[in-house]
């Protein structure tokens, strides 16, 4: 999780938060990430208390759209547009 001496987190744990959040904004069991556009804005250091938004911004069809804002102290860190698929199935087979 730790990056180095300064205690600075590497960025796949803030994706992975804002991935989940956006998972959690759809709210379907076969809810599936396709596409994300990110921006990292501020480093993350350990310690630091994360807030994750996010909001459907556009459906079509099974295809969603989720915009994902991250703030620590009420600072941006983090923004992204995460594109989400809903297939019949689960994606690894039948449905759970």
């Amino acid at each position: 999780m730790i990056l180095d001496k300064s205690n600075l987190i590497h960025g796949g744990f803030t994706f992975n938060l804002a991935d989940y959040a956006a998972m959690l904004a759809v709210n379907h069991p076969n809810v599936v990430l396709t596409e994300a556009n990110v921006r990292f804005i501020k480093p993350v250091i350990l310690g630091d208390i994360l807030i994750a938004e996010a909001h459907i911004v556009q459906k079509e069809n099974k295809k969603i759209l989720v915009k994902v804002r991250i703030n620590k102290n009420n600072t941006n860190v983090f923004e992204g547009e995460f594109t989400c698929y809903i297939p019949e199935t689960h994606i690894l087979g039948g449905q759970i």
